[in-house]
């Protein structure tokens, strides 16, 4: 695939499998393909790599947050259990949320391995009192027990899947966490974007098949008590409908 962007003329041209043709620059389908490569190249400098949410890094593309925050208010979950923990800012950010709206909310976090100088920042920051930390593999039998005695009859349960991203640990995760979404609710599998991301300098071409999208895929169609879908947007006054996102096939939404 080859793009050439000309600005004075306002056209994008696509050469593509010998075949080459011209869009307005400035359509729908042309800032479809741009954002494609934005995300590409955006990803391959570790732009996600530098936000933070009062505080703690976050290690998310800001639509991401945007996004989540639009399903998070939408659904208002009474508990956010998020795999992988890594500087914590995510769960800050679900605290944040809850304290925001005015709830009780709790976030649950799990991580193989939460390393002592997180867990220290984590524990002594100001909205710590709406988080757990579980230490463990997020596939444990064990780890997710735990998880399950923190969760009451009457929740209303989102689950993130942000540890480790090959499909088949996420598919372990949907297989072990599923279970815990209630109607209404997602189950998120996040960083599908590896697919798109395998041929950029710091990619790995095995990302092609071997992602979260992959297993989601896989899992909709196992599990019909789950749709994959886009969440809707609450607000659009666009012509556009995609989220420009590193989470591609990533909401499991339970009937």
């Amino acid at each position: 695939m080859k793009y050439t962007l000309d600005t004075e003329s306002k056209l994008l041209a696509i050469e593509s499998d010998g075949e080459e043709r011209s869009i307005d620059l400035y359509s729908k389908e042309a800032f479809d393909l741009i954002s494609e490569i934005w995300l590409k190249v955006g990803w391959n400098q570790k732009y996600p790599y530098s936000f933070s949410w009062m505080g703690r890094p976050i290690i998310q593309n800001p639509e991401e947050i945007v996004r989540t925050q639009e399903v998070i208010y939408r659904i208002k979950p009474t508990v956010i259990v998020e795999t992988g923990v890594a500087h914590g800012g995510s769960l800050i950010y679900y605290a944040s949320l809850f304290k925001a709206m005015g709830t009780e909310g709790r976030v649950i976090g799990v991580d193989i391995e939460i390393r002592p100088h997180n867990r220290t920042a984590i524990e002594a920051h100001e909205l710590f009192p709406s988080i757990t930390l579980i230490e463990g593999s997020s596939t444990d039998p064990d780890i997710v027990s735990q998880v399950a005695t923190l969760l009451k009859p009457d929740d209303r349960v989102l689950v993130i899947l942000d540890s480790n991203h090959t499909k088949a640990h996420v598919a372990a995760e949907l297989a072990a966490y599923h279970g815990f979404v209630t109607p209404g609710s997602y189950i998120v599998a996040t960083d599908g974007s590896m697919e798109i991301l395998h041929d950029v300098p710091r990619g790995n071409p095995e990302w092609l098949h071997d992602n979260p999208s992959e297993a989601a895929r896989e899992f909709a169609a196992a599990h019909p008590e789950f749709i994959l879908e886009q969440p809707e947007w609450p607000f659009n006054e666009s012509q556009l409908d995609k989220n420009i996102t590193h989470w591609p096939d990533a909401w499991l939404k339970k009937l």
